[in-house]
């Protein structure tokens, strides 16, 4: 049985972007995870039933720490000698491609999810730019996680080879079976509503993710007040938490923190189905992404999206159909539409069914676990 070791920086991203995939693979496979050392790590060996291999890697630029952990992963890629390495996220990508080439692993594979440098400038813009060429340099096959992310490394020069998107795009999927609105998911999302004093005719939108500057919650707040200047009943569920590396402005804290009709986690969620289940719309005012599951999620529970004109949530989303798409960074643009959706909510919810309708087809989690399969079949023989 050949040998497939998966790597990403954090065991965090592969507890999620790998959960049940890694069991899957290894009927076919023998499957090791290998990621900097966590009590995440640990669950993936026990719920996936796979081999683990810890190695500290950061995500930050960290020189010594860096060497360090690529002359480890050298060795490990020596000593067990695998078909095959698979990378996710950039520290990771770099690191294992590296080290696989050096240390002969015939197939080397990165997937490329949402890229930094197009959003970067100067010095940090070009250091991005150079990481993301060895990484593609060093691997045998490129895999972009939708076809913004792959016009974005051939346009720029990144990568010089060919470059895959598997299927329609998306490297996890989704679970149509997990996301649905079950009667403990409805009973849960109406202790939400009552919770901000929202009836049935109050429109509720939701975001979820990270609480912060990148996600576009600066932008969203001034659109959110600018909605309730209106004199517009709606609410405004955000499912996530603050972050300290890339914070907010104050006044924006301040307000979340003083607003009565948002209602924060504060946390993160092991289960968002019932804010999206007490929700009305999604609205995903991001500034970068490289195909946001969110938006996915968001749809399978039969939800429209507002989002910005990036990679992924472009693809995600057909204007007017599953959603509106709005410019990045354009307050009043997305005011405008949040308005127009919560003035309109049956074709909201017209546009909900939509959502349901075009994840089935294209990101069911069945489908893009197949692609990923076809997929190794022919670059591993």
């Amino acid at each position: 049985m050949q040998k497939i070791i998966r790597t990403a920086t954090v065991p965090l991203s592969l507890n999620l972007f790998c959960r049940g995939l890694l069991q899957e693979l290894s009927r076919d496979y023998e499957v090791v995870a290998l990621s900097s050392p966590g009590p995440a790590l640990d669950e993936i060996a026990a719920r996936e039933g796979v081999r683990t291999i810890a190695v500290p890697m950061r995500r930050q630029i960290s020189p010594c720490r860096d060497v360090f952990a690529l002359f480890r992963l050298i060795r490990i890629f020596r000593r067990e000698r695998p078909a095959m390495v698979h990378s996710m996220t950039p520290k990771a990508g770099l690191l294992s491609m590296l080290a696989a080439r050096i240390a002969g692993v015939p197939v080397r594979v990165h997937t490329f999810t949402g890229l930094l440098f197009p959003t970067a400038s100067g010095l940090r813009r070009k250091l991005l730019m150079f990481t993301d060429r060895i990484t593609g340099c060093c691997a045998t096959h490129v895999v972009a996680e939708g076809e913004g992310v792959r016009n974005d490394l051939l346009g720029y020069g990144i990568i010089r080879k060919d470059v895959h998107v598997l299927g329609y795009g998306n490297v996890r999927g989704v679970d149509l079976n997990y996301y649905d609105r079950t009667a403990g998911v409805t009973e849960k999302a109406g202790e939400i509503r009552r919770s901000l004093a929202a009836g049935q005719d109050i429109f509720i939108f939701v975001y979820s993710g990270r609480i912060v500057r990148d996600k576009g919650i600066d932008d969203l707040i001034v659109a959110f007040r600018m909605l309730l200047d209106d004199g517009c009943d709606v609410r405004l569920l955000l499912a996530g938490d603050y972050e300290p590396d890339d914070p907010l402005d104050a006044d924006t804290v301040r307000f979340i923190s003083e607003c009565p009709e948002i209602y924060l986690s504060g946390r993160w969620l092991d289960d968002v189905r019932p804010w999206y289940a007490a929700a009305d719309a999604l609205v995903f005012p991001s500034l970068r992404e490289g195909f946001p599951n969110v938006v996915i999620e968001a749809g399978a529970m039969g939800l429209p999206s507002v989002v910005t004109d990036i990679n992924g949530s472009r693809e995600i989303i057909v204007e007017g159909e599953n959603g509106v798409i709005v410019p990045v960074r354009d307050r009043t643009a997305l005011y405008k539409a949040m308005k127009r959706i919560q003035e309109s909510p049956a074709h909201a919810a017209a546009m909900g069914e939509c959502a349901w309708r075009r994840v089935a087809e294209r990101y069911e989690q069945g489908f893009v676990r197949g692609k990923l399969k076809e997929f190794y079949a022919t670059v591993i023989g």
